[in-house]
C-alpha cells in the first residue's frame, strides 16, 4: 500500500509539479501532465474544467481524500492547495496510484 502523503512529499522534493487549478487547466490541455491530484473540496466549476481536459488527453485525475489545506500540508507548503499537477514523479512511485482511481 502506497502512503499518499508520503508519495506526493517525495514527488514535490525530487520531481516537477506545479499547484493550482490555472496550471492543472493548462498542462491537462497541452498533454505535459502524467497525473492531476484534485482536494476534497476543490471547486464543482474547478473539478469539471480539469477533468474535461485530463479525459481529452488521456491524463488521470485522482480525488485526493483531505481538503486543500491537508494537500498543501502534504506538499509541505504553507498555503492552500487545491490542484496538484505532476509533470514529473521523480523518485516517487505516485503514479501507481492513477492505477487505484482514488487517494
Amino acid at each position: 500500500m502506497i502512503d499518499v502523503n508520503k508519495a506526493i512529499a517525495t514527488t514535490v522534493r525530487t520531481g516537477k509539479v506545479l499547484y493550482g487549478a490555472s496550471d492543472a487547466v493548462k498542462s491537462a490541455k497541452t498533454g505535459k501532465a502524467k497525473l492531476c491530484i484534485l482536494a476534497a473540496n476543490c471547486s464543482p466549476h474547478i473539478r469539471m474544467r480539469i477533468e474535461y481536459h485530463c479525459r481529452l488527453s488521456g491524463i488521470p485525475v485522482i480525488a485526493y481524500s483531505g481538503i486543500n489545506i491537508d494537500l498543501g500540508a502534504a506538499c509541505g507548503k504553507p498555503f492552500p492547495v487545491s490542484a496538484l499537477t505532476i509533470k514529473d514523479s521523480g523518485d516517487s512511485d505516485i503514479l501507481k496510484l492513477a492505477e487505484a482511481g482514488n487517494v
